[in-house]
């Protein structure tokens, strides 16, 4: 198993197709969103803007996801990590803020077909209707009772959660992608 993985790839097939993929770079990065040295620092690490609320920017494989008022999930190659904290901590060395390195803390789920926004719909408390959550939008929330993050692009949606609760993540969206289970809420 590579520490990018926690499941060893582990994939479901139903109302759509649920797999592991491996852990990007993932930077859980905190301080003062509106402040101009945190907005350059992001920008040199991934490319992408500060987002706004409930948003994500991306910028090729870089990402940049609001997480809170306080808090970003930077998103990189594995190998940029250790560059991109020396960046910001160089960048951000005059400001108060928090960059840690959270890849081998995180799973991360691709959930894709028709079904997904319906698999995802089942079991988070965010209105995904079609109009409502677009490519662009990043949601903070519960997958059932397990803390998760989720974004749509390129022809589905990605999950990241805690590694030590993977197993259960991954079970919960199995069995909301099980065949049979089709509600048809957005049908």
């Amino acid at each position: 198993m590579s520490d990018a993985m926690v499941l060893d790839g582990a994939r479901a097939e139903g109302l759509a197709t649920v797999r592991e993929v491996p852990a990007p770079g993932l930077i859980a990065l905190k301080g003062d969103l509106g402040a101009p040295a945190l907005a350059d620092a992001v920008r040199a690490v991934t490319g992408c803007a500060v987002p706004g609320l409930r948003r994500i920017e991306a910028a090729g494989a870089a990402r940049a996801g609001w997480m809170a008022p306080d808090e970003l999930l930077l998103v990189a190659p594995r190998e940029a990590v250790p560059g991109a904290l020396s960046t910001l901590e160089a960048r951000l060395a005059a400001a108060h803020h928090l960059a840690a390195d959270v890849s081998d803390m995180r799973a991360v789920f691709r959930l894709e077909g028709q079904g997904a926004r319906e698999v995802l719909a089942k079991l988070a408390p965010v209105d995904l209707a079609p109009g409502a959550f677009e490519p662009g939008e990043l949601r903070r929330t519960r997958l059932a009772q397990v803390p998760a993050a989720f974004w749509m692009e390129q022809g589905g949606f990605t999950l990241v959660c805690f590694r030590s609760v993977a197993r259960y993540a991954f079970d919960l969206l199995a069995g909301a992608a099980a065949p049979g289970g089709e509600v048809g809420h957005f049908a």
